[in-house]
């Protein structure tokens, strides 16, 4: 087994995602860099350059006026992923798809196509799409509980898991002198029938090079960590220090085994803010600067996100915080949970919670290329990752990451000098999935080339 080395995910979060309220004026990316495909394939060249193992592009189908800016504006996942395949050779290409709002049979065939298009580099971020307005674009009344959405989700996987089954490996022998294109015994309908889904089959592709795009998950509740630890290959987080990492990537691990899993096919990629400068004081001082451009106005509109979008302009800044826990209930129910158990806690005030927020938007990984590679390794060392997400706005910035701090890393072997494969789960380190038909079909004949039983006592010399 080769030597357990870093991951490298790209965010590409263009004109700016939450909290990042004045990353647009920068005048180095573009205004519209959200929706220029020309942005998109510069950075994922970048980032391929770097050897990253893939770029992650985030998705959400419902917006207000109080959305992030990125949000606003910005290019469907799997088309943007198309043209970036095109482009690129190595890196992987991960989409946020949800399983609230998609046919598993339409989701898994467009999944499957990226993955035919870059040679096996596709992945699938599984949502189940916290924003309770989407509902409304999708004609429905009312967003799904939480039980449902988890559920819905589950099968949802495992049904487009079964189509990507749908061919084995050599059902298309393309045999001109035989005039043999197909093996129709090696083609599996699926005929799934379940709670949320009725889906026939067979999917019309045959098998990629990776067997199947890999899973990736991101989910904080109950419900998303046994979700997580049931179908995901990699999970994305958020890691405020050291050791509530380590206590998240135990805990995953852990339900993984629980659910007869490899702990070790279970990747923990949390997102991490980058600031670096030429000394540990200049990249202090270039955070405090960052956080105090940040908007008040527009974090307090943000703030209502979580909420099912609630608007907290409406509120007293300095009164207590409102009791509004009951909104967050079929929107992001964790995060409005847990940001209404902080103002409990503290007695905070309407303000206090916007402030706080804000200034807890402090990184673990702020100081001079050698500082943030220290803190990197340590993390890495001590169990708290696999690998990071790191989000990509201006290409300068991006940059000081790739041109500084990762030859450190690469020099102490903490991260890959070389892509190791031109897949992604070959990069991830991730094995093939067996098409389930093969090893039923190899398994039923090693059976019956076992010997038969004999009832002959065996002969005493």
């Amino acid at each position: 087994m080769s030597r357990r080395t870093l991951k490298l995910g790209a965010v590409l979060l263009g004109v700016g995602g939450p909290g990042q309220h004045n990353t647009w004026l920068n005048a180095e990316i573009p205004a519209n860099a959200s929706v220029d495909v020309d942005w998109y394939i510069a950075r994922a060249k970048e980032a391929e350059a770097a050897k990253f193992d893939l770029v992650f592009i985030v998705d959400s189908q419902f917006i207000t006026e109080n959305s992030p800016h990125h949000y606003l504006s910005r290019l469907e996942p799997l088309t943007l992923l198309s043209a970036l395949a095109v482009h690129t050779r190595h890196i992987g290409l991960v989409g946020t798809a949800t399983t609230s709002y998609n046919e598993p049979f339409n989701l898994a065939r467009r999944l499957y196509s990226l993955d035919h298009i870059s040679g096996g580099r596709a992945g699938w971020n599984v949502v189940t799409s916290g924003d309770a307005g989407t509902a409304g674009n999708y004609s429905r009344d009312e967003h799904y509980d939480y039980a449902t959405r988890y559920s819905r989700a589950l099968e949802h996987v495992q049904v487009a898991q079964g189509l990507w089954d749908s061919y084995e490996a050599d059902a298309f022998p393309r045999d001109r002198e035989s005039n043999t294109f197909f093996d129709p015994t090696k083609q599996h309908a699926l005929n799934h029938k379940g709670e949320h889904f009725s889906v026939v089959g067979p999917l019309n592709l045959e098998r990629s090079a990776q067997g199947q795009p890999v899973i990736f998950q991101a989910g904080d509740s109950d419900e998303g960590r046994d979700l997580g630890a049931a179908i995901a290959e990699v999970i994305f987080t958020h890691a405020p220090t050291l050791e509530k990492a380590q206590a998240f990537r135990t805990e995953l691990r852990e339900r993984a085994a629980a659910k007869g899993r490899n702990p070790e096919h279970v990747l923990i990629l949390p997102g991490i803010g980058l600031v670096i400068a030429d000394t540990d004081e200049e990249a202090r001082a270039k955070e405090d600067a960052r956080l105090g451009a940040k908007s008040f106005e527009r974090a307090l509109k943000e703030l209502g996100r979580p909420f099912g979008w609630h608007d907290f302009t409406q509120y007293d800044l300095d009164a207590p915080f409102p009791d509004v826990a009951h909104l967050g209930e079929r929107s992001f129910r964790t995060q409005a949970e847990g940001i209404t158990k902080l103002a409990k806690d503290n007695a905070f005030t309407l303000r206090q919670v916007v402030e706080h927020l804000s200034a807890a938007g402090r990184s673990p990984f702020v100081g001079s290329p050698e500082t943030v590679a220290d803190t990197i390794q340590l993390w890495f060392e001590q169990g708290g990752l696999d690998g990071l997400n790191i989000v990509v706005n201006a290409p300068s910035e991006f940059a000081l990451f790739t041109d500084r701090v990762l030859p450190i890393l690469r020099e102490r072997g903490v991260v890959r000098s070389e892509y190791e494969s031109s897949t992604l789960r070959g990069n991830l380190g991730l094995p093939i999935p067996p098409n389930r038909h093969t090893a039923a079909r190899e398994q039923a004949q090693a059976q019956a080339e076992q010997p038969e039983p004999t009832d002959q006592p065996a002969l005493v010399p």
